[in-house]
């Protein structure tokens, strides 16, 4: 596998993963301007990572049955029609119907994953996996970055339009790059959903991992969509350009991706599942006690961001050992409850900053890694693994 060919889908993965953060930055102005609370907005990331996992579940398995290429730029075409959707959105209905819209076309990265780790030797699984992984991660997290410069200079709905054509211009960049791919299941649509239920139920390490990847990326997802709350209160009285700086000091965190690969390659990826819990649950403490310094709530994010790229890698690396056959099923499962995982951080996130503040929204990121943490003793259990 060509390493200019890794690194062309990292950077894809990362364009398209992109399209589900735009909004997080912007939360605040977007109150504004619909007169709506903190606790309504929360609604539009909720409704993005919701239609993400619906999407997953839906679209991705088609990647075992399906040419892969093809499905891969139909997908991101159809993202470019959702952004276009948002920009001309003129109310919080027609901005959540557009969000779902969003999360529902934004699946390719999701293809691409599976399709690198089938590329690559298995013995370079997990660096493979890393690279991918870090673009993707990247592409969060410049999201909010290019999110909250570009929201606060010309305005929301044209950071979704900026990101309409970039979708357009990837769908044709993808079409040329890609390689053609062999469907690796001859199975119908409905019997390939029905073997989904066998899997979710009959492998325990993708259970184990779904669980803790939903706490974890629940914890992210919680203080992602109430950090811009916070900036915007004194002491920092900070708009959505500064809010969307902060996803910049998360990319030490995502650039750590494949040596956290290359780490579960040759030890254990239990024992680095473990780390990124407790590197999470550290973050949190950091930003519960030194969230009005702005140093600390840069050292937080760095944590953060480090934390769950490191659980999100050892859990992806765990579930592609499984038979190459069940990939895509296996990544839509995964995905799909990670992001309801999301989802729900999201919403109990504004929930808590609209009833107790940042301190609510510190209790709900410790209270879901504190069930991580319960994941990782279950997962001890059943796969007979070691921490360490």
């Amino acid at each position: 596998m060509r390493i200019s060919l890794v690194w062309m889908m990292a950077i894809s993965s990362g364009m398209t993963v992109a399209n589900l953060y735009y909004n997080q930055p912007l939360l605040a102005m977007m109150a504004t301007q619909f007169q709506v609370s903190p606790e309504s907005m929360g609604a539009i990331p909720m409704w993005t990572q919701i239609g993400y996992a619906l999407g997953i579940l839906f679209i991705v398995p088609l990647g075992d049955r399906i040419e892969r290429r093809r499905l891969i730029v139909t997908m991101t075409g159809l993202s470019a029609i959702a952004l276009l959707a948002a920009a001309l959105s003129t109310n919080l209905m027609g901005l959540s119907l557009a969000s779902f819209a969003i999360g529902t076309s934004a699946v390719s990265a999701q293809i691409l994953v599976p399709f690198a780790a089938q590329l690559c030797e298995p013995a370079q699984r997990g660096k493979v996996i890393g690279m991918v992984m870090s673009g993707l991660f990247v592409g969060i997290l410049v999201a909010r970055t290019v999110s909250g410069i570009v929201g606060a200079r010309y305005g929301w709905q044209f950071m979704y339009g900026l990101a309409c054509g970039a979708m357009i211009v990837l769908a044709i960049v993808l079409m040329k790059s890609l390689p053609r791919s062999q469907a690796t299941l001859a199975l119908s649509y409905p019997a390939l959903l029905r073997s989904m239920l066998d899997l979710i139920t009959h492998q325990p390490a993708l259970q184990s991992s779904a669980w803790i990847g939903a706490m974890s990326f629940g914890a992210f997802s919680t203080f992602w969509s109430t950090l811009a709350f916070l900036l915007e209160q004194p002491p920092y009285q900070y708009g959505s350009d500064v809010a969307g700086l902060f996803g910049l000091a998360g990319v030490a965190g995502a650039l750590a991706a494949p040596v956290v690969g290359r780490i579960a390659d040759r030890r254990s990826p239990s024992f680095t599942i473990v780390l990124g819990i407790s590197i999470t649950t550290v973050s949190y403490l950091i930003f519960w006690s030194l969230h009005n310094q702005l140093l600390g709530l840069i050292l937080g994010v760095i944590l953060i961001d480090l934390g769950v790229q490191t659980t999100q890698i050892s859990n992806q690396a765990t579930i592609y050992h499984l038979p190459v056959e069940f990939h895509s099923r296996l990544n839509a499962l995964y995905i799909m409850l990670y992001f309801v995982g999301g989802a729900v951080g999201s919403k109990l996130g504004t929930y808590a900053w609209n009833h107790w503040q940042w301190n609510g929204v510190c209790a709900i990121g410790l209270g879901l890694m504190l069930i991580a943490f319960a994941g990782a003793i279950w997962r001890k259990q059943h796969l007979n693994t070691k921490f360490y």
